[in-house]
């Protein structure tokens, strides 16, 4: 049976929509995000594209922890900005996503509201159109294995459909995997199976 908590949702690909409101023209920007470092590049991409943009704003959440995450209102009042961003990609349950929206100033003053429902709107149109996607939460392991098992711990991996992250196949040979949460207890009942596979969690 699939449970819910196996799995997070997020995207794999880049979208773009434009929002008018009373001449101001907000271009919003959807892409997938892995890291914070990740999101420098494509927030310094944006800005290269738009130079003369008046704010280049924007909310990123990474991760299943909830914890990472940051809004950014770039010169706009406090809290009319980011916080609406980060609050259409929290309201689809969304995480590893990173929304940019850039504004240019049409003359007319929209208020806190207006420039909360005008970033709100820029946001959620442009996770619209972007398939969301769903994912198995996975836990990371290191193995730990004689050369000569490499044929059946790669089987019993690739059945359950488990990430190697790291591979150092030798003599003695180490392995950094992620196993899907779903499948995490055949997996360990088959690896344990085996003769000394060492199994270390994290």
């Amino acid at each position: 049976m699939i449970k819910e908590e196996d799995f997070y949702y997020t995207i794999d690909r880049d979208a773009a929509v434009e929002f008018r409101d009373r001449g101001s023209r907000f271009i919003a920007y959807v892409c997938p995000l892995s890291s914070p470092s990740d999101f420098k590049i494509r927030l310094g991409e944006v800005k290269k594209e738009h130079p003369k943009a008046t704010h280049h704003c924007f909310a990123y959440r990474i991760g299943l922890d909830g914890n990472q995450f940051r809004v950014s209102d770039d010169g706009e009042p406090s809290g009319s900005a980011g916080r609406p961003i980060l609050g259409q990609i929290d309201s689809r349950r969304l995480t590893d996503v990173l929304v940019i929206v850039v504004r240019y100033f049409g003359g007319t003053l929209l208020g806190i509201p207006g420039l909360i429902n005008a970033y709100k709107s820029a946001a959620s149109l442009a996770l619209q159109v972007t398939p969301v996607v769903q994912r198995p939460i996975e836990l990371p392991f290191s193995l730990s294995f004689d050369y000569t098992q490499v044929n059946e711990v790669m089987t019993i991996l690739k059945k359950a459909h488990c990430t190697i992250i790291h591979r150092e196949i030798q003599l003695f040979s180490k392995l950094r995997i992620a196993v899907p949460k779903n499948r995490l207890e055949e997996v360990m009942f088959s690896l344990n199976n085996l003769r000394d596979v060492e199994i270390c969690p994290g």
